[in-house]
């Protein structure tokens, strides 16, 4: 038995742990849990736990529906909210075949795939996210009203006594009694939005946290009274909630992307790597950005990013290179600013970092960058600056996606073959409704 299991099982001992929650992702980003009785983790740790993978979207087919979830003792965390006595913990779990193998669908494993190919290449990828998201007075109700923002507060608003920055605050000590760090946390641009930086951390670990993260807010939301939701575009006239990602690639101690001299500080690997995320961007859109929600952020305006460019300090841009701090060699990185707050972590992370490999390893060179407002250009401007649009809709999107070799590779046949089935049946059943701004604009005229 290695430590790490020792550490579990003594922990769940002297903390009278009664209930362990084992948990993983479906291929759409959706948590799962099945909850376990300390008396059979050890057996849990050792061989995993049988389940019908058929039955959770895209794991596995009928005939392949025998599948096993094996917890991983490096995930272990007591869920604070449930208590300080006879609570409950949980554990990340990496789905495997009955062989032991690791299932090819898992979306866990393909991460953890692609970091390992970063491995072989010398590198260790860091993420650092900034997750936005609004608080409602109520759930939403199919066919009712349009949901109420807890607020009518803006960006970084001082309210005192208000439910949103009680919320936060119980939120962030939630998170940080798991061992999750928090950098920042604000009222963002919308009534009722907020935003909760997360730490830097490995890849892996800031998917694992970004599960655990939407749980932990929607958790803290009902016990305030509210209800939160990470839906890219809730209202029409108001600012999206993306989760804008900071990455970095190092080889050992030192930063892959720092280059003292260079423009920017930008080594070579950065921009190779960067030049990697614009070429690829439009194919990777419908994992990064993937519900139809997500394609009225992008096109949205603002800061939400709809052309493939980079810039400096430019928020309007795809990527962006924040401001270098001097002396600080480690906080040179790129800043990814198409993601969604709801994607499915594993699968996001790991097609932009094989699409940032794609560019180091065959040596793509960077476009020139756009300082200027990239929505306050004109369509011939953006032609003449060599821009090219994303996808504005995710029937666009799984189109560019079905003939990309590289997301194929990524996420392997299967999950690659089931996630185009499910977008496109997402976007049939969208394009047979008929909306609200049908009825009103055509309805009275035709």
């Amino acid at each position: 038995m290695d430590k790490q299991t020792e550490f579990v099982l003594r922990t769940i001992e002297e903390r009278d742990i009664r209930f362990i929650r084992l948990w993983f992702t479906d291929v759409l980003g959706t948590l799962k849990s099945v909850a376990v009785a300390p008396a059979e983790l050890e057996g849990a740790l050792a061989e995993g736990i049988g389940f019908d993978g058929s039955a959770i979207q895209g794991l596995a087919r009928v005939s392949e529906a025998d599948m096993l979830v094996r917890p991983d003792p490096a995930t272990f965390q007591v869920l604070p909210w449930r208590g300080e006595t006879k609570g409950i913990a949980r554990l990340f779990c990496d789905i495997l075949s009955p062989d032991g193998s690791p299932a090819l669908a898992d979306p866990r494993h393909v991460l953890k795939r692609t970091l390992a190919r970063a491995a072989d290449l010398g590198y260790t990828f860091y993420t650092h996210p900034e997750v936005e998201f609004y608080l409602f007075q109520s759930p939403h109700e199919p066919g009712g009203p349009p949901p109420e923002p807890i607020d009518r507060y803006g960006y970084f608003d001082n309210v005192p006594h208000s439910v949103a920055h009680d919320m936060r605050r119980a939120t962030i000590s939630m998170l940080e009694a798991m061992g999750i760090s928090v950098e920042f946390s604000h009222h963002e641009g919308g009534p009722g939005q907020q935003e909760i930086d997360l730490r830097y951390a490995d890849a892996l670990t800031t998917a694992d946290n970004i599960m655990t993260f939407r749980l932990v807010v929607k958790e803290m939301a009902l016990e305030h009274g509210v209800v939160a939701s990470f839906m890219p575009k809730p209202f029409p006239d108001h600012p999206g909630s993306g989760m804008h990602t900071h990455l970095s690639l190092f080889e050992g101690d030192g930063n892959a992307f720092f280059e003292p001299g260079a423009p920017y500080q930008l080594s070579k690997v950065a921009r190779a790597f960067m030049a990697g995320l614009l070429r690829h961007g439009p194919e990777i859109s419908a994992v990064t950005n993937q519900w139809v929600n997500s394609y009225k952020r992008i096109e949205g305006g603002g800061e939400a990013p709809a052309w493939v460019c980079w810039g400096h300090n430019n928020r309007s841009a795809m990527v962006r290179v924040p401001m270098y701090k001097p002396h600080k060699s480690g906080s040179t990185r790129l800043e990814l600013r198409t993601l969604d707050a709801a994607c499915n972590p594993y699968l996001a992370l790991a097609v932009i970092l094989a699409a940032g490999l794609q560019g180091i390893e065959q040596g793509y060179e960077l476009p020139p960058g756009a300082e200027d407002d990239v929505w306050s250009l004109t369509p011939a401007e953006r032609k003449a600056m060599g821009m090219t649009p994303l996808p504005g809709s995710l029937g666009q999107a799984v189109d560019v996606m079905e003939s990309s070799e590289l997301v194929a590779e990524t996420l392997g046949e299967q999950l690659f073959d089931y996630l185009l089935r499910n977008k496109r049946a997402e976007w049939d059943q969208y394009r047979q409704q008929v909306t609200q701004f049908e009825l009103d604009r055509y309805l009275p005229l035709l």
